[in-house]
This record gives structure tokens, sequence and C-alpha cells, in this order.
């Protein structure tokens, strides 16, 4: 308790206590304690106006405080709004997460899964290439071998090709009674002399000398010009005969060397008979002017004739080699794997056996008109149609020089 209000208390108490003799003898006291009391009292005051005021602002503060409270509720209330939806996601956000931790725990297994089956089909794929390749492997070795016979029978048919052509003059020869020279009475050595009508008719017999055909034309051209030791000669007919092989027909792009004093042909073993027979035809003339305009035509005929269809012939054998070929390869790329496995357990027993050619018997032209008509009555039999005049002017139709 402060001292004015202790000070006015015992102020009263004393007044209360006072009696009449304390108030008649005792007054002086009394007014010192009234003084005292008074000036404790005016203290009180002014004590009480610095409370009122300390009151007001402690009131100002209350106000502001209280402000600040409603304030602080509707902040805090927000942020507890805040708080429960960001619990809310928060939660949410563990739901998914434990999604996602569930969905990585299936994925990694089936990650696993499809590892160890990519590493099982990697292992059984490298099993089917190694095997492809084994089978290809076979399959290439076996087709460089068909090459390198193929090639190997080439070159014994081109070594034995002027042996084959001295035999095949010799049967000609001697079937028709003609006059084969053994040895020329020139030099150059042909490999094969002809005496009609009082002249030597020359035909040497020119083989690749390799596999490659490429530079066959140019070895013939060569040959060709080399010719002139023979046409130079007197006595030996101006036309000189080079005989080829066949199979070396599709490359030669000349058969007719028109030199400036003599001529050379390109012919095939094939037609050396109808060309032989053809010359002989001058036999019966003692000089070659002796013919007859009639005659030299059909001569002339006959020759454009064999060349015309030695030549269409390699044409037509081409067009065909091409779609077989073309036919091959479709085979392999176009058929299924198992029925083209099944084409070639078939492929493989097959087995082609065309005529054997005998030097020592002819070739019957009437034998092979009756094989002729009776494999187109067997084409008309099984209802397939042959139109041979349509066929033949579509045949003449292709052009046969650029």
């Amino acid at each position: 308790m402060s001292y004015p209000i202790q000070t006015v208390r015992t102020f009263i108490d004393k007044v209360k206590e006072l009696s009449f003799w304390d108030r008649i003898f005792g007054w002086g006291s009394v007014r010192n304690q009234l003084v005292d009391a008074a000036a404790a009292l005016g203290s009180l005051q002014n004590e009480l106006a610095v409370a009122e005021q300390n009151l007001a602002s402690s009131h100002l503060q209350l106000t502001v405080a209280l402000e600040n409270k409603r304030n602080l509720d509707g902040q805090f209330l927000q942020q507890s709004t805040e708080l429960s939806l960001l619990k809310e996601r928060l939660q949410a956000c563990q739901r998914d997460l434990q999604g996602a931790r569930e969905e990585i725990v299936q994925l990694k297994q089936e990650e696993a899964f499809r590892q160890q089956k990519y590493s099982e089909e990697i292992v059984s794929l490298q099993g089917l290439r190694q095997q492809l390749q084994e089978e290809r492997t076979k399959e290439l070795q076996e087709k460089h071998a068909d090459e390198v016979k193929r090639l190997v029978a080439l070159k014994e048919t081109w070594a034995l090709h002027q042996s084959d052509v001295q035999g095949r003059m010799k049967l000609i020869c001697q079937k028709h009674t003609l006059n084969y020279v053994e040895k020329a009475p020139f030099r150059g050595e042909p490999d094969n002399t002809l005496q009609i009508c009082d002249e030597f008719v020359v035909f040497d017999a020119k083989s690749p000398a390799g596999e490659d055909l490429k530079n066959f034309p140019q070895y013939l051209k060569a040959q060709a010009e080399a010719a002139r030791k023979y046409a130079k000669i007197e006595g030996v007919k101006k036309d000189v005969f080079l005989v080829v092989p066949a199979n070396t027909l599709q490359v030669v792009n000349q058969f007719v060397y028109n030199m400036a004093d003599y001529d050379v042909y390109i012919v095939s073993v094939d037609v050396l008979e109808p060309l032989i027979l053809s010359l002989c035809r001058i036999e019966d003339y003692e000089f070659a002017e002796q013919l007859s305009p009639e005659e030299r035509e059909n001569i002339c005929r006959i020759i454009g004739k064999f060349a015309h269809l030695s030549k269409r012939r390699i044409q037509v054998d081409a067009f065909f080699a091409r779609q077989f070929i073309e036919l091959a390869y479709k085979c392999e790329n176009s058929l299924p794997a198992d029925i083209h496995e099944k084409v070639l357990e078939f492929e493989k027993s097959e087995k082609l056996n065309p005529p054997q050619e005998k030097r020592a018997k002819a070739i019957n032209t009437k034998e092979l008109e009756t094989e002729h008509g009776r494999i187109e009555t067997e084409v008309s039999a099984k209802g397939i149609h042959l139109p041979n005049e349509t066929l033949s002017g579509l045949l003449n139709g292709l052009e046969l020089y650029k």
C-alpha cells in the first residue's frame, strides 16, 4: 500500500478516535495531520489521474491487442484451413507416393522379367544367327563350288574346242566327201582347211583364254585383223571363218568384219555343216561368176537365214534366262521360309538329263520334226494354246539390232 493512502487512513482513524478533550487540547496535532492528509489526498488525486491515463492507454492498447488478436485469429483460422488443405494434399501425395512406389516395384519386377526374357531371346537369336550364318556360309560355299565347277567345265569345253571343231570338220567332210586338208600348203598354220573349187577355205577355232568374257570381242577383232595373213595368200578364199563355242555368242557384238580385201565371219560350231554345204554348192561350177543371180541369192539367203536364226535364238535364250533368274530370286525372297526350304529339298532331288551329243551320229532332221510334232500334240491335248503364227510374228517384232 502506498504512503499517501496510509496517511489518509491514519488521519481518518485518528479523527474517529478523538475524544472531546483531544479535540480541545490536541487540535494542533489534528490540524497537522489534516494538512498531511490533504497533501496525501492531492498526491492520491495525481496518482489517480496518472492511473486513469494509464488505464486509458491500457484500454487503447487492449483494443489494439484485441484487434490484433482478431486478426491473428483470422490468420490462424485461415492458416488452419490452409494447414488442413496441405494435410489433405500431403495425404494425397503420400498416397500417390505409395502408389508410385508400388508401381515402381511392379515395373522393376516387369523390367527384371523383360531383361530375363530379353537375355533368353538374345541367346536364342544368337543361336539362330549362328545357324543362319552357317547355312549362308554353306550356301555360299555350295554356290562357289557350283560356280567353280561351271567355270572348270567351261574351261574344259574351251580347251577342247579346237579338237572338237577339228573332229566335227572331219566328220562333215567324211560324210559329204569333201577334201579336208590335214596340213595347209601355205604359211600361217590354220586350225582347219577345206579345199572347195580349187580354193582353200580357212576355219580357225577361237575360244576364250579364261572365264572372263569381257575381252573376248576385242580378241576376236584382233584375230579378224590377223587373218590378213591368210587372205593375202594366192589360192586362199577371201572369206575367213572364226569358229567360237556356242556359249560365248552372247558376248559377241559383231559377227561380220568387212576388211579392205577380205571378210571375216564369226560362226558357232552348230552352223558348220549347213555353212560348209552352202559353200560346197560352188563346186558345181567351174567359176564362181558362172552362178546365176537366183543361185547367188539363194546362197546368200541361206547364210543370212542361219545367221539370223543363230542371233535370234541367242536373243530369246537370253530373254528367258533373265526371266528365270528373276523367278529364282523371287522364289528366294517371296516364298515363306518353310515352303522355301521344302522347295530347296525338291530342287536338290531334281536332275535334268538333256540328250547327249555323239560325234559318230548325225542329228536327223526327220527325227527332230517328228519329236516336235509329238510335243505339239501333247501340248494341244493338255488344252494349251500354241499360236505358232502369232508367236512367230511377235518374236519377229522384237528388235535384233540397236
